[in-house]
C-alpha cells in the first residue's frame, strides 16, 4: 500500500470503496430506476412500450460508444478531472431529462447521460489499483463489487418509491442529486491517483495508441475473454429474464425477484469470499477456484434441468446463483490482473475491457438468448458451453504465463499472486 501511506486506514478501507462503489452504481441506477415510470412516460409522450425501450437503448449505445475513451483520457489528464467532468455532465443531463417535453428531447438527454456516465463508472475502476497493491487491492476491489452488486436490485425499488412522491421527472431529479453527492465526494474524499509524471499525451495518437497496444496484447485478451465468458454464463439469465422467468417458469410480472435476489446474493457472497481470501490464497488460485465453481454450477444446471420439475423454483434458480457466486469469487482478481498488465495505461485497459463487455453482453442478449426460449435445459447447455470457453482460455493463459513474456510492460504482473 506504498502509494497510500498518507491515507488513514479508515479512509482507505471504508470511505474510498464507498465512493468508488457510488460511482459504479451510476450505470444500474441510470438503466433500472426509470423502469417503473415507463407507463407514465409513455402516456405523457403518447408513445407505446416499444418506443419507450429507446430510453434504455439510447443510454446504452452512448455509454458503449464513449466507454473506450474515458480511460485513455484519464491516463492523460488524471483521474479526478475526468471523473468530475463526467459526473457533472451526467447531473446536468439528468436535470434536463426531468424537464423533457417529448420523447425526442428525453432521448437526447439519455444520450448525454450515457456519454458522460463512463467518466465515473469506468475511471473509478483504476483508482484502487493506482493506490493499492496485492491483497489490499483485492480486498478493496471485493468491497466495491459487493456494494455494486446491490444496485441492480435496489434501483427499480427506488424508482417505484420515488413515484409515490411525484411523477416520472422526480426519478431524473433524483439522478441529478446522486451526481451532486458524487461530485462532492470525489472532490473532498478522493486523492488524485495518477500523478503528472505518469501521464500520457492528450492527443488522438496518445488516446488511440494505448488502446491499440492493449487490444493487440494476447495475454490481456486471453484473460479478458475468460472473464467475459464466465460472466456471460450467468448473464444470459439476466439478459433473458423475461423469457426465463415469465416464459419458462410461468411466473408473473411481479415475480422477477425469484431470479434476481438469489443472483444478487451470489454477487455479494462471491465478492465477500474474494475479499476474505486475499493474501491467503494466490491470485491465480482464486481465479481458478472461481472459474471452477462457475463451471460446476453450469453442469449442475444441466443435471437439474434433466429432472422432473426443472421449470420450478428453487430447482431452476440454483444453478445461475452458483455460477454468479463463482464468477464473482474470481472477478476482483481478474480485473486487477488486467489492469496490472498495463501499469502505464490502466485507464486504457479498463476502458477496453468495459467496451468489450458491453458489446459482448449486448450481442449475447440480442442473438443467443432468444434461441434459448425452448426449455430451461437450453439455458443450462448454453452456460456449459460458455464456461468451457472460459476454462479453455484460462488454461491457455496459465500455460503461457510459465514462459517469459517479451514486453517489459508485463514483467511486474507475470505472477500476480495477490
Amino acid at each position: 500500500m506504498s502509494a497510500a501511506t498518507s491515507l488513514s486506514r479508515r479512509r482507505a478501507t471504508i470511505v474510498i470503496p464507498l465512493v468508488l462503489a457510488g460511482l459504479s452504481t451510476l450505470g444500474p441506477f441510470s438503466i433500472d430506476a426509470p423502469f417503473p415510470a415507463f407507463p407514465q412516460m409513455g402516456t405523457d409522450f403518447g408513445v407505446d412500450a416499444a418506443q419507450m425501450q429507446l430510453v434504455v437503448s439510447a443510454y446504452l449505445f452512448a455509454f458503449g460508444a464513449m466507454s473506450v475513451f474515458h480511460g485513455p483520457i484519464s491516463d492523460a489528464l488524471g483521474r479526478k478531472p475526468v471523473m468530475l467532468a463526467g459526473v457533472t455532465a451526467y447531473g446536468i443531463a439528468s436535470l434536463a431529462a426531468a424537464f423533457a417535453p417529448n420523447l425526442a428531447v428525453l432521448l437526447l438527454c439519455r444520450v448525454a447521460q450515457g456519454i458522460s456516465a463512463g467518466g465515473g463508472v469506468i475511471v473509478s475502476r483504476t483508482i484502487i489499483r493506482d493506490l493499492f497493491e496485492g491483497a489490499e487491492a483485492q480486498r478493496l476491489m471485493s468491497r466495491v463489487t459487493m456494494i455494486f452488486g446491490l444496485a441492480p436490485a435496489i434501483a427499480p425499488v427506488v424508482g417505484g418509491a420515488l413515484l409515490q412522491i411525484g411523477r416520472w421527472p422526480v426519478i431524473f431529479v433524483f439522478q441529478a442529486g446522486i451526481a451532486l453527492a458524487l461530485i462532492s465526494a470525489v472532490t473532498l474524499l478522493l486523492p488524485e491517483t495518477h500523478p503528472a509524471s505518469r501521464r500520457t499525451s492528450l492527443s488522438i495518437g496518445g488516446v488511440l495508441q494505448p488502446l491499440g497496444r492493449v487490444a493487440r496484447d494476447l495475454a490481456y485478451q486471453r484473460l479478458a475473454w475468460a472473464a467475459l465468458l464466465a460472466q456471460a454464463s450467468w448473464f444470459i439469465y439476466i439478459g433473458g429474464a423475461a423469457i426465463y422467468v415469465a416464459g419458462l417458469l410461468g411466473r408473473g410480472e411481479s415475480d422477477y425477484w425469484v431470479l434476481f435476489f438469489p443472483m444478487v446474493a451470489g454477487v455479494i457472497l462471491g465478492s465477500w469470499v474474494s475479499g476474505r481470501t486475499a493474501g491467503r490464497i494466490g491470485g491465480r488460485a482464486i481465479i481458478s477456484i472461481g472459474f471452477g465453481i462457475t463451471a460446476l454450477g453450469a453442469l449442475l444446471g444441466v443435471a437439474l434441468a434433466s429432472l422432473p420439475g426443472a421449470a420450478t423454483v428453487p430447482s431452476a434458480i440454483i444453478a445461475p446463483s452458483v455460477m454468479t457466486f463463482g464468477a464473482c469469487v474470481a472477478y476482483p482478481t481478474t480485473q486487477l490482473s488486467l489492469l496490472d498488465l498495463f501499469p502505464a495505461n490502466r485507464g486504457a485497459a479498463a476502458s477496453l475491457g468495459a467496451c468489450q463487455g458491453l458489446i459482448f453482453n449486448a450481442s449475447v442478449t440480442a442473438w443467443l438468448v432468444p434461441s434459448l426460449a425452448g426449455a430451461v435445459r437450453d439455458f443450462a447447455i448454453a452456460a456449459v458451453v460458455l464456461c468451457a470457453g472460459c476454462l479453455a482460455l484460462w488454461t491457455w493463459h496459465l500455460l503461457a504465463a510459465r514462459r517469459p513474456l517479451p514486453t517489459p510492460e508485463h514483467t511486474e504482473t507475470l505472477e500476480p499472486e495477490f
